[in-house]
């Protein structure tokens, strides 16, 4: 069964009629409106029907509405179009602090280029100080930007008070109203606006169509530049097949107004009414009577919203707030609400439409109540999971994924710099080099290497989970040239989210991976957690004259790298259901794979230094290495193995916040050729769970190693790149 879908302000399914009508567009009619024979007729006919299709609903003419590719352009155009076309009037823009990236990253962008922005506050409830919007208003100001409806709260704004105000001292007033036209009226003449931006899919028209009113007698400076499309205001040949569709749900929206608001209030309401009684703490956000019509912003105290929407596989609706391992990201229109962060971390909007059912409400308060309550902190400690076994996946227990859910390394170097060297003189390895283990010298010839390691999900399956923590723990062990010992577990586990069958899982996978290693997992230590984690702490031996470090590369090395990147990547798209189950096998047998074979490979060499690539990715693993050897490095960006699919998943925009910290974690030290794309700098950034191991040895012994390693069927290994000069820790890309 599909799950409930309960976020129309995010896009709105296409409607049938909506479809029949374009259908012969795709089918038959596909002449170009600009031709005059039969064919661009017929195109023609289409596009000007829908434009007063359009009109009608807004209650303006047909010559006052020009289509765009969607309420982003239209933003962009109503908003630099005025500008740009009235900068010998003034440079003042106003806006709210609520308003849609596609409006406020606009007017950032404006402030960079000589016009000055004012952001006007809004109240408890959403609702733009008026009085604040007014005295802000000054000689220079040229455009007032409102959104009509927030697309988070719902909180409808008074457009035709400030359209008023800003009329009052001669200033153009725009509204953003991409989530109020076909769900609210949306006239254009009782608004008082001089621009109004319409998006296709949020009023169940297709994605990528969307329109701009221009009131008569506004003058905008052109945005796309060609032919005399559109009233020779938008260059480019018409999107006939979606200018029809979004024609049509005009017509529909326009139609059935008042019933559509009714039915969206009702269902609403229900879900509101259902989940409050459960849950008499929730709180409300936004406007309690001006808001839209199918819009219910709620906030659970305590709880975070990613982990409420990941164990409701059967309800699509959208966070309000991420919460990291340092930080809550909340969102711009609840911290601007001065939402509190223990509600704000907790807010979910659900958003109901016109095929929303009383059944698939009721179902929802029951999914939605019984997440929210295996999530809620029992006072006896009593499990309450009741998931079926097979039914759960891992990944969406946890909003981190692997290693790439590491505290940003800028982060964590202030704490460490913080701490004290230790001076006690067996300690062989410690805090000053960066390395993810430590030594501990015992005698002459026995130090004792210690290392520990744990994270939350990287896959669903609980015993691969455990057997790729495992061999990711074991890692830093082979990195130094140890040999492991015995392990121990470490496990954080929410015993009121997932059955205990789940734990024995993963700790079955790690046994086995501990047996491959020819150790034993000799005890450990758990904690009731609101999220899966697991790894292991690993003791092993090692001779403190065969210690490989961090700090020991080079100048005249090369660069060995054993695994290929894309693995942070790899799993976060595992998490979205975006990859095939041969891809998903793919990265687990990397992942899985101990480096024991690679470690054993590289001993019969004279190796200088050495690191594993996890969660800093391979440039913030080499920054670490660089900087604590005191040398220069450069890496060659095509001679890095690469899974394929992950550079796929990077054009789709699946990146790990962890790979984009890297990115920026590296920023200081990494020089960067204008040839190197961007998805190329995320690869060799990307947060790795289980990589590969970063060999520095010198170059005479390089090629004879890369060779052994893949004679030992480690058919990735290669050289990457190679230790330049004495230095400061500079790293060149090329």
């Amino acid at each position: 069964m599909k799950p409930i879908y309960l976020d129309y302000n995010a896009t709105t399914p296409l409607d049938p009629v909506v479809v029949e009508t374009m259908r012969p567009y795709l089918e038959g009619y596909f002449g170009n409106p600009s031709s005059t024979h039969w064919y661009g007729v017929q195109a023609k006919l289409a596009v000007e029907k829908a434009r007063k299709q359009v009109a009608e609903l807004l209650n303006c003419g047909a010559d006052e509405i020009i289509f765009t590719s969607g309420g982003s352009e239209s933003n962009n155009y109503a908003i630099k179009g005025v500008v740009f076309a009235n900068r010998d009037k003034g440079n003042h823009i106003i806006t709210s602090s609520i308003e849609h990236p596609a409006v406020s990253e606009v007017c950032q962008y404006l402030e960079h280029h000589g016009f000055q922005v004012t952001y006007i506050a809004v109240d408890e409830y959403g609702v733009v100080d008026l009085e604040a919007l007014e005295n802000a208003i000054s000689p220079q100001t040229i455009l007032v930007t409102i959104m009509h409806a927030n697309n988070e709260v719902g909180t409808i704004q008074p457009i035709a008070e400030i359209s008023r105000i800003a009329k009052k001292h001669g200033v153009l007033i725009h509204t953003d109203a991409a989530q109020s036209v076909g769900k609210i009226p949306t006239d254009v003449k009782e608004l008082g606006v001089d621009l109004l931006t319409v998006a296709g899919h949020k009023l169940y028209a297709p994605k990528g169509i969307g329109a701009l009113y221009i009131r008569q007698g506004v003058k905008l400076e052109k945005l796309v530049h060609g032919a005399d499309h559109e009233q020779n205001l938008r260059a480019g040949t018409e999107n006939v097949l979606e200018i029809v569709g979004l024609g049509k749900a005009c017509e529909i929206a326009k139609q059935g107004i008042e019933k559509n608001m009714a039915h969206m209030q009702k269902m609403r309401d229900q879900l509101y009414n259902g989940l409050r009684k459960s849950f008499p703490a929730v709180k409300l956000n936004g406007h309690p009577e001006q808001r839209l019509p199918n819009t219910l912003s709620l906030s659970f105290p305590n709880i975070e919203a990613n982990m409420i929407l990941d164990e409701l596989d059967s309800v699509a609706a959208s966070a309000g707030a991420a919460c990291h391992s340092d930080s809550i990201d909340i969102s711009p229109t609840l911290a601007a609400m001065a939402i509190p962060d223990e509600y704000a971390m907790g807010t979910i909007r659900f958003s109901t439409g016109r095929f929303t059912t009383e059944d698939e409400i009721e179902r929802a308060i029951d999914f939605v109540s019984k997440a929210v309550t295996r999530l809620q902190p029992t006072e006896d400690g009593i499990a309450q999971a009741s998931l079926d076994f097979r039914d759960i996946k891992l990944t969406h227990f946890t909003q981190g994924l692997g290693c790439a859910c590491k505290l940003r390394p800028q982060a964590l170097e202030r704490v460490l710099a913080d701490l004290p060297v230790p001076d006690d003189a067996q300690v062989l390895i410690g805090l000053d080099n960066s390395d993810d283990a430590a030594v501990y010298k015992l005698q002459d010839d026995t130090a004792i290497v210690q290392t520990v390691d744990f994270f939350t999900p990287i896959v669903d399956d609980p015993y691969h989970f455990g057997a790729i923590a495992a061999a990711n723990a074991f890692s830093d062990i082979y990195a130094m040239g140890g040999k492991p010992l015995f392990a121990l577990n470490i496990v954080g586990f929410p015993s009121n989210r997932l059955p205990m069958e789940i734990l024995r899982e993963i700790l079955r996978g790690a046994q086995d991976k501990a047996e491959e290693a020819g150790v034993s997992i000799v005890g450990g230590h758990t904690v009731d957690d609101a999220e899966p984690k697991f790894g292991l702490a690993v003791t092993g031996l090692i001779h403190p004259e065969k210690i490989l470090s961090n700090a020991t590369a080079k100048p005249g090395d090369v660069l060995i790298l054993t695994k290929p990147l894309g693995l942070g990547i790899l799993t976060t798209a595992i998490k979205r259901g975006m990859v095939d189950e041969k891809t998903v096998k793919e990265a687990i047998g990397i992942m899985s794979t101990l480096n024991r074979k690679a470690a054993h490979t590289m001993s019969e060499f004279k190796v200088n230094a050495c690191t594993d690539i996890t969660g800093f990715g391979l440039l913030g693993h080499l920054k670490e290495m660089v900087k604590a050897s005191r040398v220069d490095a450069e890496v060659y960006a095509e001679k890095v193995s690469v899974i394929k699919k992950a550079k796929d998943l990077i054009t789709a925009n699946v990146i790990p916040g962890g790979t984009l910290n890297n990115l920026d974690y590296v920023s200081d030290c990494v020089e960067w050729p204008q040839e190197i794309s961007r998805t190329m700098k995320i690869i060799l950034c990307d947060a790795q769970t289980s990589g590969g191991l970063l060999i520095s040895i010198p170059s005479n012994a390089g090629t004879k190693l890369e060779q052994a390693l893949r004679a030992n069927d480690i058919d990735s290994a290669s050289i990457i790149g190679q230790i330049t000069s004495v230095g400061d820790g500079k790293i060149v890309v090329r």
